[in-house]
């Protein structure tokens, strides 16, 4: 999944829209979601969402697919694990191995921990898609939320697109050198591949940190705040 969320937070139709609603709108709707254990909800606020990212902000269908990719992927897997591991009672399916079977209650808990977190990643996507970082933490900044977790937030943010552009630039450099060509030749690259990550990030790190301590890093970065663009 590579592509530019800080270019798309910024030219959207909604980009210069009152933050504070569209921060307002993403969380208590997800608030809700989370409360409310009801799957027609879950269903109304996707749409929802898809119609604000997709209709309103003008956000490709391809770009929103990309960015609730990795976050579904991750769902899918904890949900099939609580249908297969969790929950008593009636059995309606079973595999027939080690003991293993689907209860009533454990589908339920299931899909209903999948359309919550449908739901959610929507409304995050909505608030991450159509608004920029600058703005996102002068919010933060103005609402008093510690400067502690803005600063963290901050720093993560930043070292989570470097992260992303060396693992970019890493696999490009063994695709060319037909270093996934085959099952033996893929899983020597893949291992490769995280550990030369794994030592490059520490790197970044410290690098990271001689830059802030250059500009007299004292625990405090200031928030930028974005002057409105002209409509």
């Amino acid at each position: 999944m590579k592509f530019d969320i800080d270019f798309i937070a910024h030219n959207n139709r909604l980009t210069d829209t009152n933050v504070y609603l569209k921060v307002v709108i993403s969380l208590v709707l997800m608030v809700v979601t989370l409360i409310l254990n009801n799957l027609v909800l879950d269903a109304v606020v996707f749409i929802l969402m898809g119609i604000l990212v997709l209709g309103v902000a003008r956000i490709s269908f391809k770009n929103y697919l990309k960015f609730l990719t990795i976050p579904i992927i991750f769902a899918v897997i904890t949900c099939v694990f609580l249908i297969f591991f969790f929950g008593s009672g009636e059995v309606i399916y079973d595999t027939g191995i080690w003991g293993i079977v689907v209860t009533r209650s454990s589908l339920d808990l299931g899909i209903t921990t999948f359309c919550r977190c449908f739901a959610c990643f929507s409304c995050l996507g909505f608030l991450t898609l159509t608004t920029p970082i600058a703005d996102l933490l002068q919010c933060l900044h103005t609402i008093k939320v510690p400067v502690l977790f803005i600063d963290i937030s901050l720093l993560m943010y930043n070292t989570i697109f470097i992260f992303l552009d060396q693992l970019s630039t890493m696999r490009n450099a063994q695709e060319t050198r037909l270093g996934y060509v085959g099952s033996k030749s893929t899983y020597k690259s893949l291992g490769m591949l995280f550990s030369n990550l794994f030592f490059r990030s520490l790197d970044k790190s410290e690098t990271l940190q001689c830059s802030l301590d250059s500009r007299c890093y004292q625990g405090y970065l200031p928030v930028y705040k974005p002057n409105r663009r002209d409509k």
